[in-house]
């Protein structure tokens, strides 16, 4: 978003990002294609390193080191060495962009093939932000500090965490020669893909936080942080498994479980087998109301007795829970808005 307010930007579409969407994303450059953003996906040791073979970018990203995929990575240290697997590609004269908050990637600094730049909330980073204020609704607003701006700057999203991603394209727009007013406007124009924090409004004053695509247990966190933020009248959280996690699944599933308590939300719908565990820390973590059920079709009715008016409703779970169902459910038992 922020560089096609100067140039013309082939992107990553969907999860066109493994060894067959990577290619054929490729396969679209032509010449009126200015910039190319891609999308690197990695479930093993290996493929970011045959990815950045094929690609050789100018520019590396590495956003966050966490806990997705880690049932056959073993641990957060080979998620990242695989993530790192990025930076011998990166051409000379190149330039890497990394979240100075994460410890593990902050341990890079001044190890990098490449010069690097840091983003975050800590001070002495390279692009630094704090937030301002947020509206609850549909955007934050922040204070941007780079080395050629100091200004605030909107963000059409719900969440904290989305400071990343806007100080990760300040960046990228500024190796590239926009302005402080591109980078503004481009951050404006950001509209989330769908399924991922979609936010759909409803009669009665009913909100529905469509965030289906996929999940791990750090935008689970960041999800329910969005929930907490809105301090509506009545919040549910419709959450379900959490995939590829292994053996660390209970405790992780555990771990998004009591952080709906630390939210104060006010009920979690817990879909599937795993989702067990996730009602289970809700429960020990003082949620009110907490209902686990092994499927879908369970959950329906149970949504049947919950939505009121003036609620606000979080769905996200991994994308083989297909839990968009739920979200056209919750479409069809509550009124448009006028």
């Amino acid at each position: 978003a922020v560089l096609s307010t100067r140039y013309r930007v082939l992107k990553t579409e969907g999860n066109y990002n493994n060894n067959i969407g990577l290619p054929l994303t490729l396969l679209r450059l032509d010449r009126s294609c200015e910039i190319c953003v891609l999308e690197m996906g990695m479930d093993r040791p290996g493929e970011i390193d045959y990815l950045g073979e094929i690609v050789q970018p100018d520019v590396g990203v590495i956003t966050n080191i966490g806990d997705a995929h880690i049932e056959r990575l073993g641990s957060r240290e080979n998620i990242f060495r695989a993530k790192c697997e990025l930076l011998p590609h990166i051409r000379p004269g190149g330039l890497v962009v990394l979240n100075g908050d994460d410890p593990m990637l902050a341990s890079l600094r001044g190890r990098t093939p490449v010069p690097a730049v840091f983003c975050g909330r800590e001070e002495g980073l390279e692009y630094r932000a704090r937030r301002l204020e947020g509206d609850g609704d549909s955007r934050i607003l922040c204070q941007m500090t780079t080395p050629r701006m100091d200004r605030q700057v909107e963000i059409p999203a719900l969440g904290e965490h989305m400071i990343y991603p806007a100080l990760i394209a300040a960046a990228i727009g500024e190796r590239f020669g926009l302005t402080q007013d591109q980078i503004v406007e481009g951050i404006l124009r950001f509209v989330p893909t769908r399924m991922r924090m979609n936010i759909l409004y409803r009669g009665d004053g009913i909100v529905i936080l469509d965030d289906t695509y996929n999940a791990n247990p750090q935008s689970m966190r960041a999800a329910i942080s969005v929930l907490s933020d809105r301090r509506s009248q009545w919040s549910i959280a419709v959450l379900g498994d959490m995939f590829e996690l292994g053996p660390f699944a209970p405790a992780l599933h555990t771990g998004v479980g009591e952080c709906l308590g630390k939210a104060r939300i006010d009920c979690l719908v817990a879909v599937g087998e795993l989702a067990e565990h996730i009602a289970q820390g809700a429960r020990n973590s003082g949620v009110p109301l907490v209902y686990h059920c092994k499927d879908k079709a369970e959950a329906k009715p149970v949504l049947d007795q919950l939505v009121r008016p003036g609620s606000t409703i979080l769905v996200k779970a991994s994308r083989g829970m297909e839990l968009e169902e739920l979200t056209a459910y919750l479409l069809s038992i509550t009124p448009e808005a006028e």
